[in-house]
């Protein structure tokens, strides 16, 4: 081969990885878009984090809210990685920030019995009602809530007020009258926004 094209071969292929350099590096360094949105750590009542950044790009690329299914090329990817949630939403005459994340492992790992106790307490049409009631008006009487709820009778009130109370989703204030939880009011309605995006009612 000539002098002049190995040089001209070498300056080429110098080309080519000063290329694939730029590219890797522009796939990588992707800055983050918040805009002073809630940050990690929530404030305010029952404010409470771990970890995580809100408002910023994945390492993929997408924006917050996008979804990402599967696992590339090489299939579903099991372990590692990060959920998260969390919000701000006025509950009665007060506010509340929450934010939690955790890895997949950490959160599978965790005891079954406590959460699903939650989650059978909002499965029930009049449940949620309730928490809509209380999220909306903040602390009510019982006959406030019997009337939301449409029931007949205070005793089919309190069958319902009791697995909401023992879950730990609504407490009973001093004056008597129920309310919801301030550390339950983010976590309530996450859970009711997941169980609609899986249901498919979000992607209408």
């Amino acid at each position: 081969m000539a002098a002049v094209d190995l040089v001209q071969r070498l300056a080429e292929l110098e080309q080519r990885v000063a290329a694939l350099e730029g590219d890797e590096r522009g796939a990588t360094a992707r800055p983050g878009t918040g805009d002073g949105g809630h940050q990690a750590g929530g404030h305010g009542v029952g404010g409470h984090g771990v970890g995580g950044r809100t408002g910023e790009r994945e390492a993929g690329g997408h924006e917050p809210g996008e979804r990402e299914v599967g696992g590339g090329a090489g299939g579903h990817e099991v372990g590692g990685g990060e959920v998260g949630y969390g919000g701000r939403v006025a509950v009665g005459d007060g506010r509340v920030s929450w934010r939690i994340d955790v890895t997949p492992e950490h959160a599978l790992a965790l005891a079954d019995r406590p959460r699903i106790e939650v989650l059978a307490a909002l499965a029930h049409p009049v449940r949620v009602e309730i928490v809509r009631t209380l999220l909306g008006q903040g602390a009510q009487p019982a006959t406030a809530l019997q009337e939301a709820a449409r029931l007949g009778s205070t005793g089919q009130l309190y069958h319902h007020l009791k697995a909401l109370t023992a879950s730990g989703v609504v407490e009973q204030d001093k004056r008597g009258s129920y309310r919801l939880r301030s550390e339950a009011a983010v976590p309530v309605l996450v859970l009711l926004t997941a169980a609609s995006d899986v249901a498919g009612q979000l992607r209408a």
